[in-house]
């Protein structure tokens, strides 16, 4: 509980550096690779999360892989986690700070859950009815669901729209039973 706070603060804090220096945008991209990066090795995650490594090796392996890709701002990032022996937050921060960039932006997370995942075309027919829907721009975080044998749930905020062929059965079967 601690470190989401603590990842908040520091995603804020980074934020309002970046926004200060009008790098937001760079910075929110920097951060959307940190985390990729690290949930898609887990080498890099063992080393992060390793008790016997000092950070001063942890900061040189992050220094090497992300030094030519990101931003001075996000190096700063991970030297000051190293410094206050936060390092291990890293991947919380890198995610909050996107969170709270795209509520600044306006942006919101469509969550749309699948029996497959969304091709090209899909998403971009979703991503089109959310903005006429909420007049909003969003994103979509796409949950593959076997369960729901076809259709769609997509959840933005607090609304749901449950087009799943499963629920359809749901409904069909309560029919029946009254």
């Amino acid at each position: 509980m601690s470190g989401s706070r603590a990842a908040v603060r520091y995603a804020k804090a980074i934020l309002s550096f970046a926004l200060e220096q009008s790098k937001e945008v760079e910075v929110n991209n920097d951060m959307l690779m940190v985390v990729s990066t690290i949930e898609e090795s887990k080498d890099l995650q063992l080393v992060l999360n390793s008790p016997v490594l000092k950070a001063e090796s942890k900061k040189a392996a992050l220094k090497e892989i992300f030094s030519s890709k990101v931003s001075g701002l996000t190096i700063g990032l991970i030297d000051l986690l190293v410094e206050n022996k936060r390092l291990s937050i890293l991947t919380d921060v890198a995610e909050k700070y996107t969170v709270i960039f795209d509520e600044l932006k306006g942006i919101e997370v469509a969550k749309v859950t699948t029996a497959v995942p969304l091709t090209e075309a899909l998403n971009t027919q979703v991503l089109a009815k959310i903005k006429e829907v909420t007049g909003k721009e969003a994103t979509i975080e796409n949950t593959i669901d076997p369960s729901i044998i076809g259709g769609f749930i997509l959840r933005i905020g607090d609304i749901q729209y449950d087009a799943s062929i499963s629920n359809k059965l749901q409904v069909l079967k309560r029919e029946f039973e009254n």
